[in-house]
Formats: C-alpha cells, structure tokens, sequence
C-alpha cells in the first residue's frame, strides 16, 4: 500500500494519526502549507480533492502562482568516498558530475 496520492498534478503524502484517529495528508512541493484530513479511507480522497482545488482558487484569486519556486541549486554533504566514486563515475560517462547528479535523480525520483 502507499501513502502517497495525486490529483491535479499535486502529490500528498498521508499518514495515520494514532491519537486522534485519523487519517492527515500534507501536499508536497509547495511553500504554503496545505493539508487534509479523513476519518476514513472513502473520505481522504474527496478532502484530498477539496483541499487541492480550494488552493488552486486561492492562489488564482490573490494571483499567486501555485507551484514552488526551485533554484536548480542542491548542496549535499555525502562521503568523500561516495562523492570520488559519483565524479569517477561521471568522468567515464563524459559528463560532468552536475550532470550525472541529475540524470541520477530524475532516474531515481521516477521510480
């Protein structure tokens, strides 16, 4: 089973809240904090749907792009000896490790 939903080109991630008993999902790659919640599985999409359109409206009416702004830029602190063996690796496929990184991510964000 997964926890993640898509609606409208949005992605949620839901999890179970023990204490309350519910269901609550946060949609993923925007700024603005917007979530949802159901007490049962029938429901979740039908909150997951209103929360998503509600907004898409708001951002419309106050004329606010919905989508998250990303610089393109990452900086990641991994081991020396995984970062010699990515340039290595990105070396022999004649590009450079920008460009490895990249293909890696999006081969390893499509799965």
């Amino acid at each position: 089973m997964s926890n993640v939903m898509t609606y409208k080109g949005f992605s949620a991630c839901v999890d179970y809240d023990d204490e309350d008993g519910i269901l609550v999902g946060k949609v993923a790659g925007i700024q603005d904090g917007v979530g949802f919640h159901a007490e049962s599985i029938a429901g979740l999409g039908a909150a997951f749907h209103e929360a998503v359109d509600d907004y898409v409206e708001t951002c419309a009416k106050i004329g606010k792009d919905p989508d998250r702004p990303y610089s393109g830029q990452i900086v990641l602190r991994i081991n020396p000896d995984v970062h010699r063996e990515a340039a290595i690796a990105a070396e022999l496929a004649g590009q450079d490790l920008s460009e490895w990184t990249e293909e890696a991510l999006r081969r390893s964000a499509a799965q």
